[in-house]
């Protein structure tokens, strides 16, 4: 990866290097929603100097290798690993922490009365997601792969009868509420503390709250800093 420099933005230095994400949660940036701000914003909003960021950032980079590099995958298969890994992940889990949760209102929620707010917080986050992911699997994805097809054909996207602008805010924008949604379960459980009392279904659910928001993040990074733009370029007839 290049030199990182103030200027540049979140989002771009955690899709040159995934390892980079690190850094920005142990400082509370958002990465993924927020990955159009630069170093420089994020390092501000989060109270450390931007030259400390930057540091942190350079020792992560030279760590051992363990992400893939998705910037130079092909779109094509970017999107794919989207639906298979990330898309079917939301689809498997969101049942599992629905049932552990409305055991958790039935056996503590007179103790601890955050967890029915929990509990509707995620189920319409769930419900949100899901006919998200419908719209990306049924509309943009196809017309992306469209693109990519038409590419092949030695066609630019001008032949096509659609542009992908539209649908692209349209999905940044649910990302960016849904972004929120999970902070704001974050923020409701003491970020995923479990009280004294808990017992095994309460650490366990918790647990998978916490993965859950984590996949989510990598989720919307692959989409908003990798994905989209990479579209875009395509459709304005830029190499990608």
């Amino acid at each position: 990866m290049k030199e990182i420099h103030s200027k540049d933005s979140v989002g771009s230095v955690v899709a040159a290097d995934f390892k980079t994400s690190a850094v920005f949660n142990r400082h509370g940036i958002d990465f993924c929603c927020g990955g159009m701000q630069t170093l420089e914003e994020a390092a501000a909003t989060a109270g450390i100097d931007p030259a400390t960021l930057i540091s942190e950032l350079a020792v992560a980079l030279k760590s051992p290798d363990e992400s893939a590099a998705y910037d130079e995958w092909p779109l094509g298969r970017l999107i794919a690993h989207i639906e298979s890994r990330h898309h079917h992940y939301v689809e498997t889990h969101i049942p599992v922490i629905q049932e552990m949760l409305d055991k958790l209102c039935r056996v503590h929620g007179h103790r601890h009365p955050e967890l029915p707010e929990v509990r509707e917080h995620f189920g319409q986050g769930a419900a949100q997601l899901l006919e998200h992911m419908k719209k990306e699997e049924k509309v943009l994805f196809p017309m992306i792969r469209n693109m990519l097809l038409a590419a092949e054909e030695g066609r630019g996207a001008e032949s096509l009868p659609y542009s992908v602008s539209m649908p692209i805010r349209m999905m940044r924008h649910e990302h960016e509420t849904e972004g929120a949604r999970f902070a704001g379960i974050a923020n409701i459980t003491g970020n995923y503390t479990v009280p004294d009392d808990g017992c095994t279904t309460y650490r366990a659910a918790y647990a998978l709250l916490k993965e859950f928001e984590s996949d989510l993040h990598r989720h919307i990074h692959l989409e908003n800093n990798i994905l989209f733009p990479k579209a875009m370029e395509m459709e304005c007839g830029s190499a990608v």
